[in-house]
Order: C-alpha cells, then structure tokens, then sequence
C-alpha cells in the first residue's frame, strides 16, 4: 500500500497547478476549444463550400488530365514550387489540385470545376495550430501551451490524492463551489488519458518545429528541408529549366497495380513542369496509426521507393504517427465523436478551473466582478466570435478578415467587462447571444 503525499507537497501542487492554469487558461481554452472543432476540418469543408463535385474514387487518367489542365491555366504566371492534388478520401470524397497561386476541385472525369473557397476552415486551423501568429513563434506558442496542459494534468493528479477513488462521486448542491470543483475533478479523471495523448502529441508538433528551426539555422544554414529529409524524405535537386507535365497518372496506376491495400490521399510534385520535378504519392495503410506512407516517382511516374514511414526507424514511424493521433483522424466517425466529447470535456475543464480559482478568492474575500465577467467574456465570448466569423462567411465570402472577426471580437467583449453590468446579467448576455448566432448559422448553412 503506498503512502499518501505528504500536506506540503499537496499544497505545492495546489499552488503550482493554479499559477499555470491562471497564467495561460484563456489561451488553452482558445486552442482545445478550436481544436474540438477542426476535429472535424473535413466535414467543415463541405460545409462551407456544399457546391463542389464529389466522388468516391477518381481515375489515374482523369488526375492526369485535372493536372495537364491547371499547368497550362498557369502558363503565364510564376512557377510553383509544389503541386498537391488531393485524392477522394471518404470523409472528403473530393478531388482538389492546389498551387501557389490558388486551387481547384476536379470534375470526375479530371475537368477543371470550381476554385476551393475554404478559407474559414483554414482560419480555424491556423487559430489552432498557430493562434494566427505568423512564422515559427505561434505554432512554438502552442507547442508549450501542449506542455502547460500535460503539467496542469499531472499536478491535479498530486494535487487531489483522493482524485482517482472519487471519479464518480458528485455533490447535488453547489455549496461553497464544490459542485463545480467536482465535475473539474470528474472530468479530468474521465478525459485523462486523451488530455495526456493530445497534449503530448501537440507538444511534440509545436517543439518540434522550433527545434527543426534551431537545427537548420545551426548546421544547415537555415535549410528546413536538410532538417526534415531523415525523417519525411528528401526532395530532389532543382532544376528550374522549363519540361513537359509530370506523369502524375501512370505513378497512380503503379500504386494501384502494385498497392492495392493502401489508400491514396495525395500527390505532390515537387517543382512541377521543370526538368527537377518529381513525384510524391502519400497512401494510408489500413490499421496504421502513420498518416501515410511516401512513395517518390520520377517525372515520368516510374517508382523509385518509400521513405520508410511504414517500416523505417522506430522514431520515424512515430513522428508520423503524431498527426493523427492528435487530431483523431484514424478509425472513422466513431473515434471523432469521441474526440469531439473529450475535446469539449478538455475545453471545460479549462473553463472550471479558473471560475473554480475565482470562486477561492471570493470566499477569501477578495470579490472581482471584473476579473470574473473577464472571464465570462472568454468562456462565452469565444465560441461566439468563432460563430461570428463564419456568418462573416456567409455575408462577405472566402476573403472575409476571419482573424480581424475573431480576435477583436474577443476584445471588444473583453474590454466590454469592465463596464458597471451586472456579472449575472452580463453572462446571460453573452449566453443568448450566442445562442442566437448558432441558431442563425445553422439556418443560414441549411439554406445555402
């Protein structure tokens, strides 16, 4: 029987796990919340661009043409450095070929459709993966924020000895906030192991592109791709000299003929149309936590092997297996709709904690209206500016200023708090607002 942690280490705990949710809960709640949602970044495109040709499987000859058909569309303007065509997949059954200079959906027999308008799915991504901050310092940002919630779940595991043994015990009555501190408690119990492996994951996709930016400016003069290429594969080198179209579709018919168990997700050409172009072909395997294995081809589509994501070194496999771990894109819609209970669970947990903190000072005398409604207008405030923006969406279209929407919406509510209002009356506000908004999206998205 193991012994019980002794008082002092509990308080410690106690005092180190309300610091970091206190120092960095607005953010990780911005970010578990957007996370939940992109959970479903497939589906929500569909949503925001319903009019587009869809497909459950698309032939090698007709991504040939698709791709022939957009090279010469770009004639006239600047190379791009990559091409990616996006294969139907099952939960976004949709051929798109994107460049430098903007993408396309695919009829199914490889003409070109209409251009992708995604651009608040992207938003929600990026608001995601970087907080819209640009460059290395917002994605490095969110990457610690991973650290933060791995830090906070172990610290309220020391912190509440009896945490484990209570996981289904719950108060009726809110006296003092022991109702709210205990659904804090249950959730994290319930939730633990899915907060360890996102934040885990999340924390290694964030770090690790600081790292891979340290390591390139160190010893490889500033080269990502020297820093990527052990793990993902090198690229082939340039040669900017103008050459016919890659043989996208005779790579597509090799995969078919020769790996017929794996699923084809995308193609990428590197430097397409120039003698240095090459082919790269991502496929999933069935029962594989990877998002894929890479199969490179030359220009005229003839094999010339794997990287070894599939069957490599141990930590190239579970660097990629990362990705969809993280964002629960493996197994199908069971697994998202678990990803989407625990996300929202994860999201209230950040939201408990500091009205929990909150709550110990009120009772310690120490009453913060504005420190509280400040609150309100994050816990609320934020799925509803996330609402506004895609009826920003709907009213402007794809070049509407998502993050301008979203971060001085946030503002203003926030800013909005230190008003004389009611907290009460200010948080039932927010409330019906937002319940206004969603009502007005889902109506507004059912009509287009």
């Amino acid at each position: 029987m193991t012994n019980a942690p002794e008082p002092s280490t509990i308080k410690r705990a106690l005092t180190s796990h309300a610091a970091i949710g206190l120092l960095v809960g607005a953010l990780l709640y911005v970010v578990c919340l957007t996370g939940t949602i992109v959970v479903f970044f497939a589906e929500l495109q569909r949503f925001e661009q319903p009019h587009v040709p869809e497909m459950r499987t698309i032939s090698p000859d007709a991504v040939q043409r698709g791709v022939e058909a957009v090279l010469a569309r770009e004639s006239a303007k600047p190379a791009s450095g990559h091409m990616y065509v996006h294969l139907p997949v099952e939960d976004l059954p949709r051929a798109t070929i994107t460049t430098d200079s903007g993408a396309v959906h695919l009829q199914p027999d490889g003409r070109l459709a209409n251009d992708e308008q995604v651009a608040w799915s992207d938003f929600l991504v990026a608001l995601h993966y970087t907080l819209n901050i640009p460059g290395v310092i917002g994605i490095t940002l969110v990457g610690a924020l991973g650290v933060m919630i791995l830090a906070l779940s172990l610290s309220g595991v020391i912190a509440h000895p009896r945490i484990f043994r209570d996981a289904f015990r719950l108060r009726a009555r809110d006296t003092g906030g022991l109702a709210l501190a205990d659904w804090h408690n249950r959730l994290s119990v319930w939730s633990l192991p899915f907060s360890v492996a996102v934040a885990l994951t999340g924390a290694v996709i964030g770090l690790a592109s600081l790292t891979a930016y340290v390591m390139a400016a160190r010893d490889h003069k500033g080269d990502l791709e020297a820093v990527y290429a052990p793990i993902f594969g090198a690229e082939g080198k340039p040669d900017k000299r103008k050459a016919a179209a890659p043989n996208v579709g005779a790579a597509l018919a090799y995969m078919a003929a020769h790996y017929p168990a794996t699923t084809v997700t995308y193609v990428i050409v590197h430097e397409p149309a120039t003698v240095g172009q090459e082919i790269q072909i991502t496929a999933e395997h069935p029962r594989r936590l990877i998002y894929g294995e890479n199969y490179r081809f030359d220009a005229q589509g003839q094999f010339r092997g794997t990287v070894g994501l599939s069957d490599g070194a141990v930590g190239q496999q579970i660097a990629s297996s990362n990705y969809r771990l993280h964002f629960g894109t493996f197994a199908g819609l069971p697994v998202k709709l678990a990803y989407l209970v625990f996300g929202f669970a994860l999201s209230a947990i950040c939201a408990t904690g500091t009205y929990i903190w909150l709550g110990k000072r009120r009772r310690r005398g120490h009453h913060e209206p504005r420190l509280l409604k400040a609150w309100d207008a994050v816990v609320w405030g934020a799925p509803l500016a996330l609402t506004l923006t895609l009826l920003g969406r709907f009213a402007i279209g794809n070049a509407a200023p998502f993050a301008l929407i979203f971060w001085v919406g946030q503002a203003v509510l926030i800013a909005a708090a230190c008003a004389p209002f009611d907290p009460a009356r200010f948080r039932k506000v927010l409330q019906v607002g937002l319940a206004v908004c969603l009502v007005l999206a889902v109506v507004v998205g059912a009509a287009r």
